[in-house]
């Protein structure tokens, strides 16, 4: 169990199409980048819930009822931090569904606060963004400001 647990914790890139790479030089969104974002997407989340499946059949496995007490403390550790792991996952998901719906109703790959084309290369290295990286940049600043008048 362990071994899936450190596996599954290190965050997976979605694949990448070894036969196109979508380029700033291509019409914004044309058909090829769409099926190209689309296909990274739909793996990515196959990944996912394929992960999901083998850490519920790891939990039903595993038994907690070890004599050892060190056992059992090891046994629910790891427990938890697959849990954990498996929540981020599902948030994970759902950001990936919502990039999914957007590449079916036109408005993927555009920038949530400017309306403006988020560029390839950011779509490229994370497919779920939401924010071109100038309006992230943003969000993080004004995050920061609030945070620190809170205290």
């Amino acid at each position: 169990m362990h071994n899936s647990i450190i596996k599954s914790m290190k965050q997976k890139k979605p694949q990448k199409s070894q036969s196109y790479t979508p380029s700033e030089k291509e019409e914004f969104m044309c058909s090829k980048q769409i099926e190209y974002f689309k296909k990274v997407l739909t793996s990515w989340r196959n990944e996912i819930i394929q992960g999901s499946s083998s850490t519920i059949d790891h939990l039903k496995e595993e038994s907690s009822n070890k004599p050892d007490s060190t056992d059992r403390a090891t046994i629910e550790s790891e427990r938890s931090l697959e849990l954990r792991t498996r929540d981020r996952e599902r948030k994970l998901l759902s950001k990936i569904n919502k990039a999914l719906k957007k590449l079916e109703d036109g408005s993927y790959g555009y920038c949530e606060e400017t309306m403006q084309p988020i560029s390839i290369k950011r779509l490229v290295a994370r497919p779920i963004a939401t924010l071109s990286v100038e309006a992230q940049e943003m969000h993080e600043k004004s995050e920061k400001i609030y945070k620190e008048k809170e205290y």
